[in-house]
């Protein structure tokens, strides 16, 4: 490609519409100083009145497929997410509109809440906090097995062993922990998992385990893959913990099981539906830690974001091909 027939050539030309609810794009970007054009939307109808002056567009939760229809200057979407199942890869393909994604940026942030749900769930931290809001103060459990735990010599089952599970798998390691993983491509071990098989072996990996972490992304065959039937292979003293998408839970199965005493609960950060309505009756678990999609958020999200977006943005200019996290 010549720099004639590059419309990323002049990088100084372009515009990039950052569009999201609440994260910070425009003014993180606006410290990088790049010399390229760019403006931020904050809700769906300024973004749809502003899409068509867009030749880049950095967007997640405020993406709808109706906005290829008024997208005429769109060459590149940078999900703001890891996740892109939301994109219409065929049509992206059929318009020439590339598409990257931003797996990586929330590696540590989503690791470290994974394991601090894994710590909430072993010190009963969630139920000291529902019983400092009503002012009472538990005494201490005879019950062995209501008693707090401790994660020296536990097993977790980590389901999808990539850059979060590949980080989350040391930060077990660090509390004395075995673990056990999944992962797609056996031939890149480079993990501190004491144990790697293929995700066929799940069924038989998870009565082996006291947490089952899932890390993995949302595909056909993860859907529902934590169901009545896997959730009946897990030990009743084990835990549940989904940093992953709601989509890799069956909801009601899972709401079954906690309620049957089937598995001794769940730590989640991701629903079907969002936000998880006000009578869902996952809020009333006791044995359940809920928290509203955040495990990705930090105050570095914004700027590992952006590194991706100039590192693409530089290739482009270039006339490379290949982009970082590509997807289309």
């Amino acid at each position: 490609m010549t720099p004639a027939d590059n419309p990323f050539a002049d990088l100084s030309t372009l515009k990039v519409h950052f569009a999201h609810v609440a994260y910070q794009m425009e003014p993180r970007f606006k410290e990088r100083n790049s010399g390229i054009g760019y403006f931020q939307t904050w809700d769906t109808g300024e973004t749809v009145r502003r899409i068509p002056e867009a030749d880049v567009f950095v967007v997640s939760g405020l993406w709808d497929n109706s906005l290829l229809d008024v997208a005429t200057n769109l060459k590149y979407i940078q999900s703001i997410g890891a996740g892109f199942d939301q994109f219409p890869l065929d049509e992206l393909r059929s318009r020439g509109i590339r598409l990257a994604s931003a797996r990586g940026v929330n590696s540590n942030a989503v690791s470290e809440h994974a394991m601090a749900m894994v710590l909430g769930l072993a010190r009963h931290i969630h139920t000291g906090r529902d019983n400092q809001s009503k002012s009472f103060w538990r005494n201490m459990i005879s019950d062995l097995s209501k008693r707090e735990d401790e994660l020296g010599g536990k097993t977790m089952l980590i389901v999808g062993l990539g850059t979060i599970g590949s980080r989350l798998a040391r930060l077990a390691k660090a509390f004395d922990m075995r673990v056990i993983a999944t992962k797609r491509d056996l031939n890149v071990s480079d993990t501190a998992a004491d144990e790697i098989h293929p995700p066929s072996a799940v069924p038989e990996l998870l009565p082996q385990a006291d947490f089952v972490a899932l890390t993995c992304p949302l595909t056909d065959e993860t859907a529902d893959m934590i169901n009545a039937e896997t959730l009946s292979l897990m030990k009743p003293s084990s835990y549940l913990v989904n940093v992953a998408r709601g989509g890799c839970v069956d909801e009601v199965a899972l709401l079954n099981a906690l309620r049957n005493g089937d598995i001794a609960g769940a730590a989640i950060d991701h629903f079907k539906a969002e936000p998880l309505p006000a009578d869902s009756p996952f809020w009333q678990q006791e044995n359940v830690i809920i928290t509203p999609h955040t495990g990705g958020e930090t105050r570095m999200y914004e700027d590992n974001v952006i590194d991706i977006l100039l590192e693409n943005l530089g290739r482009l200019s270039r006339g490379e091909t290949e982009l970082l996290n590509q997807i289309v």
